[in-house]
């Protein structure tokens, strides 16, 4: 990611599908995210941070069939539990797009029409093995020794056989393996990109891009064929534009995502949407004649105890449950500093209590609570700040979403004012020299303040009560983190 300031920044997450709750896997997504989109606005540039929810497709169907709703109406409630974690998390993003939105379904179409228009959409009869899980065909490489899909090992894989529009995928075989060359850093990690670009090297078939609307009637219309509707794949991966107002707001558009010369787009996902983020979508674009993305950032899943988090298998915890226990900071604290970004992490409430005792409770809490009882009880007025911005070193764990090390950076700085504390004991210096004592603490209060200046991307909330009570020279009201 470009460090440069003063300019447009774009970052999109994926959208979740809206047949389940929101689980701690996505919240960990969005909330990096957001870590990035306050960070650049902290730079100075104009931030367009998009996120929503992905609204059709087969397993949504079938959601609201199962509960005897209207598919609208289930689509509805969904969405709406996921844009109410925008409060919940303390989430800054700027659009929260829906894929039945009206503009999203007229560009959906429009970019379809594109596409058809370069030689790139034909229609062939076909059989596939298909994952309702994932809403992705399935070829026998990639099933475990159960015959099943590795991601959803407990559902069945169903078998379509049906006439279906088709991208030609295959087309961009080469043009893809030669942008994954000229871009070494386009996806982040490195070896996503290698997984990728060895993917692809391996051939690319053209995929289903249609479904029959007699069979599955949940879709944008494909233009000019009201017997089919948009698979939800080349329909979903639309919003990332749509968002921004395309075809119509070109302006706009060429700020935040880009053109042929300049690329700005930085797209956040999960593994299991390397294919569709890195390959899928950049060949889609580069058949519209669009921009491809600047940069693709792939982070890890979050197991729990050992086994991999998701709703099919059940075992998946409410990001809300943590933050009505342990507050919203807590929560965004936890996500940046040990899930790790790009590997798979094992998260157990165990574990996330432990850790909030130690470097919360007592670490950031309890140095903060004793710096400003100095500050109140020795110090005439509050102190005078100065101004501070993100050293070199942490922008360059920011810029390249390295957040573990961004989060042990701060903790550092902590843990060297903590012993600075012991070391000096200002509070025993007052009563033999007042004066020494007096530049001791006011120098501790700039060092929290600048803790505070770090944190305010990560937990802004405390970022700001640290601030102010240094702003009145006096210990917060209560305590920034009570023991669990």
């Amino acid at each position: 990611m470009s460090n440069n300031s003063n300019k447009k920044f774009y970052i999109t997450t994926t959208l979740p599908y809206v047949n389940a709750d929101p689980h701690i896997g996505f919240a960990a997504e969005i909330v990096r995210a957001d870590i990035i989109a306050r960070y650049r606005r902290l730079l100075g540039d104009e931030v367009f941070f998009n996120t929503g929810t992905d609204e059709h497709g087969l397993k949504i169907y079938r959601k609201a069939l199962e509960q005897g709703i209207d598919t609208q109406t289930y689509v509805d409630e969904y969405a709406k539990k996921f844009d109410d974690l925008k409060e919940a998390l303390d989430l800054s993003y700027d659009n929260f797009i829906r894929t039945t939105d009206e503009h999203h379904i007229k560009s959906a179409q429009e970019f379809w029409k594109r596409c058809d228009a370069n030689g790139d959409i034909y229609k062939k009869n076909y059989k596939i093995k298909y994952c309702v899980g994932c809403e992705l065909e399935k070829t026998e490489s990639e099933l475990n020794e159960d015959g099943c899909c590795p991601l959803h090992p407990n559902q069945e894989l169903e078998i379509i056989e049906e006439e279906n529009y088709f991208f030609k995928w295959s087309n961009y075989q080469k043009k893809l393996l030669d942008f994954y060359k000229e871009n070494p850093d386009f996806v982040v990690p490195d070896f996503r990109l290698n997984e990728i670009k060895k993917f692809v090297e391996r051939g690319l078939e053209d995929f289903s891009i249609s479904r029959l609307k007699e069979k599955m009637p949940w879709g944008v219309p494909v233009p000019n064929d009201e017997k089919h509707v948009m698979y939800v794949w080349f329909d979903a991966l639309v919003n990332y534009i749509s968002a921004l107002g395309w075809p119509e707001d070109e302006k706009k558009f060429a700020e935040f995502w880009g053109t042929e010369d300049y690329r700005n787009a930085i797209q956040v996902a999960g593994k299991d949407n390397l294919r569709q983020q890195s390959a899928m979508w950049q060949a889609m674009l580069m058949s519209a004649g669009l921009p491809l993305s600047k940069q693709v950032f792939i982070f890890g899943f979050v197991n729990s105890g050992g086994q991999k988090m998701s709703k099919s298998l059940g075992n998946v915890i409410n990001p809300l449950d943590l933050v009505n226990e342990y507050g919203t900071d807590a929560v965004r604290y936890y996500i940046a500093r040990h899930f790790n970004t790009f590997e798979d992490s094992d998260f157990t409430t165990e574990k996330f209590k432990e850790d909030y005792n130690a470097n919360l409770a007592n670490g950031l809490g309890n140095l903060t609570s004793r710096i400003m009882k100095m500050a109140e009880s020795h110090l005439n007025d509050p102190v005078k700040i100065k101004a501070f911005a993100i050293p070199e070193s942490g922008k360059e764990y920011l810029n390249n979403m390295e957040l573990n090390h961004y989060l042990d950076y701060i903790w550092t700085n902590i843990s060297y004012t903590d012993n600075l504390i012991q070391k000096t004991e200002p509070f025993k210096m007052i009563k033999t020299n007042r004066e020494a004592a007096q530049e001791i603490i006011i120098g501790l209060v700039e060092r929290l303040y600048e803790v505070s200046v770090l944190l305010e991307p990560v937990m802004p909330e405390t970022a700001k009560k640290i601030q102010q009570a240094i702003k009145e020279n006096k210990m917060p009201s209560e305590p920034l983190f009570l023991r669990k």
